[in-house]
């Protein structure tokens, strides 16, 4: 099974203001190296060599990010003038992704797991009739994700996005794996923008799913960035330092952090 990625990137982390003026969310440092690298790394270990990453916000710092040689050949990206949303930069993609499995994230979350055990359940465990599986996990915020109910064979069967008083704890970690299927239901939905308000609810009874029970975060806001920093986790991303990294490593955002901590 052929697997090509899709890192959503274009994101103005408008919740994390005013670190995200002018600094990428999804290049906040956690553990001193970049969200995004720890994708990027985590995938070349998982011998994914084709990833694609959409940009908008910060569109200069992100390319030059992008451009370093060590992503050379594995990492491509495409720029969106208007922030095409979720659903919409898959679809406006779609070529790319035809006739392969998508492993499609959503790249501001900090996600630590058995990644090789997910795609191995969507390879060779997940129900028979499913076009995909979402990553799921367990949050103690319900009303501020998107709650799944399940079936006894774990497929989703009814979606709340971001309601009140949702019905359990079981939350979409918006990391999906895709079968070429839901490209072809994307194409008959041409102006969509969010995959999981537009998308999710057609292809209902079609979700398997797959529990992460390690780390999960999405670091859209100060408190969650600041717990990132202390989860045990050890590997993040290549050992020897580039040019990128070194000048990473004396960047402003990290004064910035600690102010914004110290007048939170």
């Amino acid at each position: 099974m052929e697997i090509n990625a899709l890192l959503l990137a274009a994101g103005q982390g408008t919740r994390l203001r005013p670190l995200t003026l002018d600094w990428p969310k999804c290049l906040m440092p956690i553990k001193g190296r970049p969200l995004l690298e720890y994708w990027i790394f985590l995938l070349d270990q998982l011998r994914i060599q084709n990833i694609l990453v959409n940009t908008h916000h910060q569109k200069e710092i992100m390319e030059e990010f992008l451009n370093r040689e060590r992503f050379s050949g594995r990492v491509s990206y495409t720029y969106e003038p208007k922030f095409l949303g979720t659903g919409g930069t898959l679809l406006a993609n779609k070529d790319f992704f035809r006739a392969k499995t998508t492993l499609f994230i959503h790249a501001d979350n900090w996600c630590h797991c058995d990644f090789q055990g997910f795609i191995d359940f969507h390879r060779y465990h997940r129900p028979r009739n499913t076009v995909m599986t979402m990553m799921t996990f367990r949050t103690s915020t319900p009303a501020t994700c998107g709650i799944v109910e399940l079936d006894n064979n774990g497929v989703v069967q009814k979606f709340h996005e971001k309601v009140d008083n949702p019905p359990g704890n079981l939350a979409n970690a918006a990391i999906y794996l895709l079968e070429p299927e839901v490209l072809d239901v994307l194409q008959d939905l041409p102006n969509v923008s969010d995959f999981d308000i537009e998308v999710i609810p057609s292809l209902l009874g079609k979700i398997a799913t797959w529990e992460n029970t390690d780390i999960h975060r999405d670091i859209g806001t100060l408190d969650s960035l600041l717990e990132a920093q202390y989860d045990s986790i050890t590997t993040l991303g290549w050992s020897n330092p580039d040019a990128w990294q070194r000048d990473f490593e004396k960047n402003t955002i990290y004064k910035k952090i600690e102010n914004t901590k110290n007048n939170y």
